[in-house]
Formats: structure tokens, sequence, C-alpha cells
């Protein structure tokens, strides 16, 4: 089957027709016809071009155009539109990352869009297709068999009949952006309402970073997609029933789909640098992998860690520990987020280079005193736990993933940024854990009281890692100008005062200029 090419208005012979007038090869489409439950629907192929001029979202139907937001395209909601809409609202920042999913993967699919068809007479009462008493005398699917048992055939589609995209209006929103792309050079970015955000994606750009040429891009334009229609209306049915069942089919499609979490994204991203070297480590580094005998150490779909897990950490924790560890040493893994690019695979060496160093890091990590705990019987709940827990642990922050950020952020800026030594910022890091460093979060005297530890609700305060990374680069050497340093004082301060008093490392409430940054760790050795 060749998908409809809008450039292409030669008239061709048509499947004769019964009652009806034939309609014109070059508004016709070769489908398959299917039916579960009620609902007909015919499958086919079009495309890209074909897509983006023709589907339209369901707000540019002319029920919706006196509640119609012009810029964003989205309907207002409100009691007049509450019981028509069949749509979420656009997000428009997902147009830039869609298009250039498209424009610069060579694996790109997208799956099939499901549209719905709406003949100019569904929304005309008084049309001749309407019966008196308000039921449809035909479906708004114009479909010719082909075959005896109504299978396969042509679905009429001309000018006249809308068609919007049911399932799938993000989809067409990113093939729109592309064939933007393809037509002036570049794609503007916007936030989630359409205002613009950053510098437009260019041609130049894509050629720079992926290799992408205009001719190229000139051919995504003729490549296919699925697309499935359903009527409008079928016969029989009144226009507040034909409402109910599209919006209801909306729904149930997008019910029966769960989206992924962080983790399961990281597990299966094969682009994502940072990913692939996290789900090597969590399967292949001895500190991770499962092991006979003892729990499992990974959670695989979850961000977060409960007190009571046995895992140390999650597949999304080490992704973002691999992120700020690997970033200062393959910066072009993360692409400029200003001009919205998409990572792009790095090569075999570059990964075996990434895998190698992270794994020297989770090999420095492992040698540390906390997590040798592990291997000497103790669980990690007993390690998490703060002391007011029941029963009462540790509060070790290398067994919180905030923690486990926090800590190799740092250490990638040490070692990969600043070019420390690594042997002599981990032997610095062994003596700081021996001595009680990373324990007791809860306690006053601990240095991450207030930065990583909420004493108010008693839990973990997440906004605190990248302090606690500076915080940590600080005491392994690596701030020594006098003006940072008066910064960082200022940031510890903050976080530990409460009602213009600030608690101390001895637990009193004291003045905020009686607290000041602990002493840096010596040489050791």
């Amino acid at each position: 089957m060749n998908p409809p090419k809008l450039a292409d208005r030669s008239l061709s012979p048509s499947t004769p027709q019964t009652d009806r007038e034939a309609t014109p090869q070059e508004y016709r489409l070769l489908v398959q016809k299917t039916q579960m439950g009620t609902t007909e629907a015919y499958l086919g192929a079009v495309t890209l071009e074909w897509l983006a001029r023709r589907v339209g979202f369901a707000s540019q139907l002319p029920l919706f155009q006196p509640h119609l937001d012009r810029h964003t395209q989205n309907v207002e909601r409100g009691t007049h539109t509450a019981d028509t809409i069949v749509q979420r609202p656009l997000d428009w920042s997902r147009q830039a990352p869609l298009a250039q999913y498209l424009a610069t993967r060579p694996t790109h699919k997208f799956p099939p869009l499901l549209v719905v068809l709406s003949p100019e007479w569904v929304d005309d009462s008084l049309a001749d297709e309407w019966h008196l008493m308000g039921n449809a005398q035909q479906s708004a699917a114009d479909f010719q068999p082909l075959d005896g048992q109504n299978s396969a055939g042509w679905l009429a589609l001309p000018p006249e009949v809308s068609v919007y995209a049911l399932d799938g209006q993000h989809r067409l929103m990113g093939v729109r952006g592309l064939l933007e792309l393809i037509q002036t050079g570049q794609l503007q970015p916007y936030n989630k309402h359409k205002k613009p955000t950053g510098k437009p994606i260019t041609l130049e750009d894509l050629a720079t970073n992926f290799s992408i040429d205009r001719q190229t891009l000139q051919n995504l334009s003729q490549e296919t997609i699925g697309i499935e229609f359903i009527p409008a209306v079928v016969r029989g049915e009144t226009r507040e029933e034909a409402r109910r069942r599209v919006r209801s089919i909306f729904v149930h499609v997008n019910l029966m789909a769960v989206s992924l979490t962080k983790g399961q994204l990281a597990l299966l991203d094969e682009d994502d640098g940072f990913s692939i070297v996290a789900r090597n480590a969590a399967v292949s580094h001895p500190l991770l992998a499962e092991k006979a005998g003892r729990h499992p150490r990974v959670n695989w779909d979850s961000a977060t860690v409960a007190a009571k897990s046995t895992v140390l950490t999650t597949l999304q924790a080490l992704k973002d520990m691999a992120t700020r560890y690997l970033e200062p040493k393959f910066p072009h893994w993360k692409p400029d987020k200003h001009a919205g690019l998409l990572p792009l695979r790095p090569e075999e060496e570059q990964l075996e280079a990434g895998m190698a160093a992270f794994g020297e890091c989770l090999d420095g990590l492992a040698r540390l005193p906390s997590y040798r705990k592990l291997e000497e019987g103790m669980e990690t709940p007993q390690l998490r736990r703060f002391s007011f827990e029941t029963p009462p642990g540790e509060g070790n922050l290398l067994f919180r993933p905030v923690g486990q950020i926090a800590v190799a952020q740092a250490l990638g800026w040490l070692v990969h940024r600043l070019e420390f030594p690594f042997d002599e910022v981990f032997a610095k890091l062994q003596r700081y854990d021996t001595e009680g460093g990373f324990s007791e979060l809860d306690n006053p005297r601990s240095l991450w009281y207030g930065v990583l530890y909420d004493p108010n609700k008693r839990r973990i305060r997440v906004a605190g890692r990248d302090l606690a990374a500076k915080l940590l680069v600080y005491l392994l050497g690596g701030i020594g100008d006098r003006l940072d340093r008066a910064n960082l004082r200022k940031a510890l301060v903050q976080s530990r005062t409460f009602e213009n008093k600030a608690i101390s490392f001895g637990g009193r409430l004291v003045s905020p200029k009686e607290v000041g940054l602990p002493e840096a760790l010596t040489e050791v050795g």
C-alpha cells in the first residue's frame, strides 16, 4: 500500500461505488477494517507529511472554536466545554524533543496514532444524514470494501472530512515540529504553555552534534506511520451517544497504558551513556550485583528507598551518580540543554572508559568502613534508619540515595575536574568515614544536619544535595578560595538556622555568626 501524498493531485480511476459519488484516488486510503466490541476502526499507513498537514488537534474542531486559546491550541476548561473535551491539554515542551528524536535517531519509531473521522454533517444537526429522531443514518466513516468479508477496502478522506488525533496528539506535535525544522531550518523550543524557551534548534546544531544533513531530513517527510481511524458517529447513534463513546475510548486507551518509572527508563535507555554505565554497574559490580545468600541491593523501578528496605540503592540513583561522577570527564555525553538536544549514544570505546571509571569509583566506595559493614552481616535498614526510629539505626547518609548522589558528585568534581589524585581523595574519604563523618545524620553534631536532614520534619532533605556535595568538596580540600569558603559557610549556616537562631554542632541555639565551617581534612599519613 502506498500512503497518500498531498503533493500528488492527479485524479486516478476510483473503485466503483454503489450509492455514492466516486471519491478521487488522491482522497482515498487503503485500510484494514477491525472490530472490537462495538467499536469499528480502520487501520492504514500515511506519510509523515500527510499526517502533519491533514490531521489536526481535537481543539481545532468547529464546536471548540468559541472556547479556543489560539496560541496554545488548547480548549478552555470550564462549564461550556467540560462535557465535550476529548483530550488532555497540549504540552508544547514536548515538541522539540520529539522532533529531534525523529531527526537524529536512525531507529526512531512512533506507535500508530488513533484518530477520529468527523465529516461536516456530524456537527450540523439539520444535515440529511441525521434522522428526525436524532440518530445518524450512516457512519461518519465512508468505507468501500474490496472483499466479501468487508475486511479490506478504501476509506474516503476528502478535504471536507475533519481528522483529529484522539490518542497521539503529542506525536502529531512532534511530526509537525519535524516538518517545520525541515522547511525553515530551525525549530523553536517552548514551555508547556507555548512560550519560547532557549534558542532554536537549527540544522547546524544537528549537523554538528549528529551529522545530519538537510537531504536526510527531507527524506524523513516521506516515511510512513501507522494510523487507526474511528468514526465520530456510527449508524444509529445520537450525537450524545457518539460523544460519550469517543471520550470513553480515549480514557480506556490511556488507562491501559502505564508510564515508565525513571528507573525503568534508565533500565531501557540505549542512548544515554550515563544510563548504560549505571545499568552495567548494577549487574556487574560486586557491591551491587545479585549474589546468592544476600538480599538484592538495587531497586530497579522506584526512585526512592523505604526505611525498612533491604536494598542499598536504586537504578535511578545509580544513573544520577554516574552522571555526576562522569560528566566532568565526558561532558559531551550530556548535550546542550539550551539547544534542547537529546543525548546521542557514545562510541563503544568511550562507554568502556566510562564503565571502567565508574567501576573504579564504586571500588573505592566499597572499601569504605560503612559499606564493609554489609560484608560483616549488617543489613541496610540498620545502617539507614534514624536514631528515633524503631529499632534505632545509624542514620548513615551513604545508605540514602540522595547522600550517594552527593558523594558521587563531589568525587567527580575532585577527580575529573580538579584532577586530584584518586588514591589521595579516597584515602581522605576513608578516614572521614572511619571517624563517623557520614553517620548520625539526625544529630546536630553532624555536618549534614539541616543540609540533608530536616530536623523540623524529621526526614531527608533532598533539596540539600548540591550543598552537601560542595561541603564534601571543601572537606576533601577542593575549595581554597576565601570568598568561595565564605559563601559556603553562609549556605551552611542558613541550612541550620530556624527562626533567626542557628543550631550549633553542640546542639545549642546560638547566633548564626557563631556557626562556622569545620576544618578541612588534612593529608593522610
